[in-house]
Formats: C-alpha cells, sequence, structure tokens
C-alpha cells in the first residue's frame, strides 16, 4: 500500500509508480475474483496514465469494458481507491482505428453466410459438394465460401456451466473481437462429447452476426488432410495455401489431432497459421487434449498452439447434465419429462454429453414407437443398454433426494432443524449413506446436510449402525434405500 507520505509524489504519475500502483491493485483483485475470470478479464489491462484523478485504463475491446462495468466494476473502484486515492474516478479506453482511441468513462463515480469475394482462384467446379481443394485454374472470380457452420450450433443452446464457464466466456470475448484478443489461437481441449465442436461453431456463428463483413470457415482436421493431399497430387500446393491465407478471417479447425504424424499437412498448417495470426486473423483449434499431452506433432507446431488461450471443457456436473437434459427437451418440442426420469438420467449416464443426448433420444423414441409413458422403468431399460460399462455418480445431493422421496418428506424438512422421528431417522441415514457410498469427508457431508459439523455426522453414523444391529424393520429400510441409490 502506499503511504500518505508518497501520495503527492504519486499523482505525478510517472510510468514507474503508475506500473507499481497497478500491479498493487492485481495482487488485491488476484484474491478477490475467481482465478479463470481473473486471468480472462484482467490480464489485459494496461494502465495508460493518472490524470485530473483520473485513472485511465486501456482495454482490448468495448466488450471488456462492457463486460467488467457490468460484473467487476465495483471491486475494482474500491480497488484502486484503496490503493490510489479515495476519489480517484476511471475512464477506459480502447483502440477504435490504429490512429484512433475512444475514451469511455466509467459508471460507477459520484448470419452465417460469407459474403462475396474477389478470390485468387476460381471455384467453379459443379461436382464439388463441400468446400473442396478449391484451386482449379488460376485467376480471379468473386466466390462465395461456404462457412460450413452448423446453425443450431449456437451460444443460445450451450448450456453453461463451472465445467464449460471459463472457456465460453473466453469464446464469446473471441468473437466479439476477432484476431484482436489476446485468445488468439484461443485452443478449446476435452474428452470426446464435452461440447467442442458445439462452443467452436458458437463462436463462429456470433462472429458472423456482429461481423458478417468477415469470412468465416470451419473445418475438420480430416476435411483439412483430404483438402491438402487433392492439393499435391494436383500440383496445387501454392493455390491450397494461397486460399488459406487470403481469403480467411477466422479459421476454425475442429480436432487438429488428425494431423498427428502428418508432416506434409503440418507444415502447411503452420505456414497458415503464421500469416493468419501476424496478419491479425482468428484461429479457432479444437483437440481431444492439450498440447503439453500431444504427440506426433512438430515442437514449432505445438509452441504455435500453446501461443493463445487453452481452455479445457470438463464432464459436466449432475445439475448442469439436468439442465442439458431440459434445453434438449425444450428444443425438440418442449416433450414432457418426469423430474424423477430427468434426475435418474443426469445421475445415470455421466460419460459424455452425447451419450447423455443419446439416451434422451432413445428414451423419447421408445416411448413414442411403443406408446409407452417415460417413465422411470422404461428410463433404467434405456441406460441400461448405453452405460452398462459405466459406474453411476453417486452423490450426497443425489443420496438425500433417495432418502426424502423413500420417507416421503421434503428436502428442506430433512435439512431443517427439525427433531420429528421420521425426519431425524431420514437425516441420520442420509449422512451414513453419504459416507458409506461418497468419499466426502465428514465435514463436507456435514455441510451438505443442514450445516451439520464433523461430530454430528459421526454420531449419526454410529446412530444408524447400532440401530441396524438391533432393529430388523429398521435395517431393512436402510438395505432398500441403499438398494434404490446404487440400483
Amino acid at each position: 500500500m502506499l503511504s500518505e507520505k508518497n501520495l503527492i509524489f504519486f499523482r505525478k504519475m510517472d510510468a514507474i509508480t503508475l506500473k507499481k500502483a497497478w500491479n498493487e491493485c492485481l495482487t488485491i483483485l488476484k484474491d478477490i475474483i475467481p482465478e479463470d475470470e481473473f486471468r480472462i478479464w484482467f490480464s489485459e489491462l494496461i494502465p495508460v496514465k493518472y490524470e485530473d484523478n483520473f485513472l485511465y485504463i486501456n482495454v482490448p475491446s468495448n466488450y471488456y469494458y462492457e463486460y467488467i462495468e457490468a460484473h467487476y466494476v465495483d471491486e475494482l473502484i474500491r480497488t484502486i481507491r484503496r490503493v490510489i486515492d479515495p476519489s480517484v474516478k476511471l475512464r477506459y479506453m480502447t483502440k477504435v482505428t490504429e490512429s484512433d482511441l475512444m475514451t469511455m468513462t466509467s459508471a460507477n463515480h459520484p448470419v452465417i453466410e460469407n459474403s462475396l469475394q474477389n478470390a485468387p482462384v476460381i471455384l467453379n467446379n459443379p461436382d464439388i459438394k463441400e468446400l473442396p481443394n478449391p484451386f482449379i485454374i488460376p485467376g480471379i472470380k468473386p466466390i462465395k465460401v461456404d462457412s460450413q457452420l452448423k446453425e443450431s450450433y449456437t451460444f443460445d443452446n450451450f448450456v453453461e456451466g463451472s465445467c464449460n464457464k471459463f472457456a465460453r466466456s473466453a469464446g464469446y470475448a473471441v468473437a466479439q473481437n476477432p484476431g484482436k484478443t489476446a485468445f488468439n489461437p484461443f485452443l478449446i481441449y476435452s474428452a470426446v462429447g464435452l461440447g467442442k465442436t458445439h462452443l467452436a461453431h458458437a463462436i463462429g456463428i456470433e462472429t458472423k452476426r456482429l461481423h458478417p463483413e468477415k469470412t468465416v470457415l470451419y473445418i475438420s482436421a480430416d476435411q483439412f488432410l483430404r483438402q491438402y493431399v487433392k492439393s499435391v497430387q494436383d500440383h496445387t500446393t501454392n493455390d491450397f495455401l494461397q486460399f488459406y491465407q487470403m481469403m480467411i478471417d477466422v479459421l476454425i479447425i475442429d480436432d487438429i489431432q488428425f494431423l498427428e504424424n502428418k508432416a506434409g499437412s503440418q507444415e502447411m498448417f503452420f505456414q497458415i497459421f503464421n500469416w493468419l495470426h501476424s496478419s491479425g486473423k482468428q484461429l479457432i483449434i479444437t483437440s481431444d487434449k492439450a498440447p503439453v499431452d500431444m504427440s506426433g506433432f512438430e515442437q514449432r507446431v505445438l509452441s504455435r498452439l500453446k501461443w493463445g488461450l487453452n481452455a479445457e471443457l470438463q464432464m459436466p456436473d449432475v445439475q448442469t447434465r439436468m439442465d442439458i437434459i431440459k434445453k434438449k427437451l425444450e428444443d425438440d418440442g418442449n416433450v414432457s419429462m418426469p423430474d424423477e426420469v430427468i434426475e435418474y438420467l443426469a445421475y445415470s449416464v455421466n460419460a459424455s454429453i452425447r451419450e447423455l443426448e443419446g439416451a434422451l433420444i432413445s428414451i423419447i423414441a421408445h416411448s413414442t414407437l411403443s406408446k409407452r409413458s417415460i417413465t422411470i422403468d422404461l428410463a433404467r431399460e434405456i441406460v441400461d443398454k448405453f452405460v452398462k460399462s459405466n459406474t453411476r455418480e453417486i452423490t450426497i445431493e443425489y443420496i438425500q433426494k433417495t432418502v426424502c422421496n423413500y420417507f416421503n418428506i421434503t428436502m428442506e424438512q430433512m435439512l431443517s432443524r427439525s427433531r420429528k422421528g421420521d425426519i431425524v431417522t431420514a437425516r441420520h441415514i442420509s449422512m451414513y449413506l453419504s459416507r458409506k457410498l461418497t468419499k466426502s469427508s465428514l465435514v463436507t457431508i456435514g455441510d451438505k446436510c443442514g450445516k451439520k459439523d464433523h461430530a454430528t455426522v459421526l454420531h449419526a453414523c454410529k446412530s444408524v449402525e447400532n440401530t441396524c444391529q438391533i432393529d430388523k424393520n429398521y435395517r431393512k429400510s436402510v438395505e432398500d434405500i441403499e438398494k434404490k441409490i446404487i440400483s
């Protein structure tokens, strides 16, 4: 913290003092803002000057200004006033053109189709149905590049959760200002079926909505490889390279791992990457693993993939899986499905979103074709076929809901301070089974069972064990509940 003695000198604000003060602000903010959010929204802020009691901060785009004003302005203002001066005010600066800056004062103070372009090649082969190896006869001709974006993969139907919030926020920032943020390249990685392709398309679609003049191209690495091989066979590799370098503003390459051990295509990708990146164009890449875990790639290619931002998509938690199911049902025409079936699916199918959607679609299809109502029994039949090799995820919340259903009480009642017999019994059994069937600590179990301490949880577990030894009916109830949970 700068002392009162230094404030007069500080107000002169030379570059060294400004940097020192700003670093102190960042240190404070880093402790109060989630790590991923801090990395996205604050690492790119640059203090410009301190003048007339205004601190000027350079932001990469208007989107940064709007997001910070909407979500973190209170923390930011509070911090700069703590470090600099109690009356300091905040202004943002962002570059509009190479020579012009736009200044915004903080409020907190007292379509998918690409347009025609002149191409360095002619793309007029009527036999080509997809984006081809598009280089047949040298020349200049206006062409329209098919973006190959899937219209249904938008941000609107990309369900956000803790598993993907960081990647989604960064992707949205890229779409706001493609090629102008530090997220270039933007690499999204995850296991199969967790939404990489959906997010990549969503970024492309949002980019076209906000910047219709830009040419966006989505292409799988496998398709890119086939184009390259054909260009070698046809002796048109120069045209292949020229197409990507001269025509594309935002290039999305899906499943880059398909270029592993493909030296020629990696060389071509390397050249395209360098040209687009140096030209301020945006690259968005997906992979089934982080660059550090990739094999079969040249080191110079891997180094490029590490330049920008790498964001991981993880398996959604139970609540997010439930939200995904509800969103899918809504998008598919508001299909009616009981809550208990939604919960059962969310808890049972935990390998990938793709598998979850497959099970959901199969249940709806079986219900329609066999004229059966969607019930928990039908769901079990389908899930058994989908997840034979997967262990169902058992959480404290799932155990609590199963216990509540068994005793016909609400979750609120079980988590309350009520001392009624059946409620206390349900509470004790839920603690006991949580300890037995999950890896959660006594502290965690107690916290989720009505903010009880670990001693209370331990007492409840011993109480259940003792009662099971002397009460046959009580023991059967515990066993029945456990079977329901693990079945």
